[in-house]
C-alpha cells in the first residue's frame, strides 16, 4: 500500500494509459481524482473502479479550460487538505505530414499536451507539500525518436521533457519531486487510432508491424505504465527527480534495426 491515502490527480484517467494508472494507484491505496474530457468515458471508469474500500472521484474537465481546472483543483485541495501526487497524462496525437498540418491541428496538440500539463500543475503545486510528486507523461517520440507525420506531437512531448527538468529544478527545495515517463507503444485507444490513421483499411496490420519492431515482440499493457507511475509517486523513489524513464519493450534499444527480434 505504498500510496495509501495519498491524494492523487490523474488527468486523462478515463481510458488508455490513464486508466491503467488509476487502477494501479487504487490497488496501492491512493485516493484518486480522475480528470477526463469525455463524461461518458469518465463515468464508466469511475463506476468500474468505485468500491466501498477505495476513493475514486471523477471530474469532467478539459485541461485546456484553465478556469475549470483551477476550480476543481482548489476544490480537491480544500476538501482533502493537500494534494500529494499529480499525474499529467492527458494527451492527444494526430498523424499528419508537416506540410499539411493546419494551425488548428497543431494548436490542438500544443494546447492539450503542453498547456494542459502546465495548467493542472500550476493549480496543484500550492496544495503540495514536502514529499509530493509530479509525474508527467512524455514519450519516446520527440525526445528520442520520431516517425513521419509526428512533427506536432514530437514537439509537444519534447516540451514535456523540458517542462519536467525545469520544474524539478524549481521545486527541489520545496521537497516536491518531478519526473517523466516516456512510453513506447502501449496498447491504448490512442495507439489504435494511430493505426487507423496509418491504414484505415487494415489497422490490425499496423499494430502487428509495431510489435514486430519491438525486441519484446509485443505492445505494452496500460498497467505496466501504471506500475512505473506508482513507483515514481511513492517514497520508494524519494531520491529521484528531474529524470525521464523509458518503458518501451526495448523499442529504442537496438543499434541495428531488426537485430533484437525475439522469435
Amino acid at each position: 500500500m505504498k500510496l495509501k491515502d495519498k491524494v492523487c490527480i490523474v488527468t486523462g484517467g478515463a481510458k488508455g494509459i490513464g486508466e491503467g494508472i488509476v487502477s494501479v494507484y487504487l490497488k496501492y491505496g491512493a485516493k484518486v481524482m480522475v480528470f477526463g474530457k469525455s463524461k461518458d468515458a469518465l463515468d464508466k471508469t469511475v463506476a468500474k473502479y468505485k468500491t466501498a474500500d477505495n476513493t475514486v472521484v471523477g471530474y469532467h474537465v478539459d485541461v485546456r479550460d484553465n478556469e475549470k481546472v483551477i476550480e476543481y483543483v482548489n476544490q480537491i485541495g480544500k476538501e482533502y487538505g493537500q494534494i500529494d501526487v499529480v499525474v499529467n497524462n492527458a494527451g492527444v496525437i494526430k498523424l499528419m505530414p508537416f506540410s499539411e498540418t493546419d494551425i488548428e491541428t497543431r494548436d490542438w496538440q500544443i494546447d492539450i499536451n503542453i498547456k494542459g500539463t502546465w495548467n493542472v500543475t500550476h493549480a496543484a503545486v500550492p496544495f503540495m507539500k514536502r514529499g509530493g510528486a509530479i509525474v508527467n507523461l512524455s514519450s519516446v517520440t520527440g525526445p528520442m525518436v520520431a516517425d513521419m507525420g509526428e512533427v506536432a506531437y514530437a514537439l509537444t512531448k519534447s516540451a514535456v521533457q523540458g517542462f519536467t527538468k525545469g520544474l524539478a529544478a524549481d521545486l527541489v527545495t520545496s521537497g516536491i519531486r518531478v519526473n517523466d515517463i516516456k512510453p513506447g507503444y502501449i496498447l491504448t485507444p490512442l495507439v489504435k487510432d494511430m493505426a487507423a490513421d496509418s491504414n484505415p483499411e487494415d489497422p490490425d496490420s499496423v499494430l502487428k508491424d509495431m510489435a514486430s519492431g519491438i525486441p519484446m515482440q509485443r505492445l505494452g499493457d496500460i498497467e505496466e505504465v501504471g506500475e512505473l507511475a506508482a513507483f515514481l509517486a511513492s517514497d520508494e523513489a524519494s531520491y529521484i527527480t528531474g529524470q525521464g524513464f523509458v518503458i518501451d519493450g526495448g523499442l529504442t534499444m537496438p543499434e541495428t534495426f531488426g537485430s533484437m527480434g525475439v522469435e
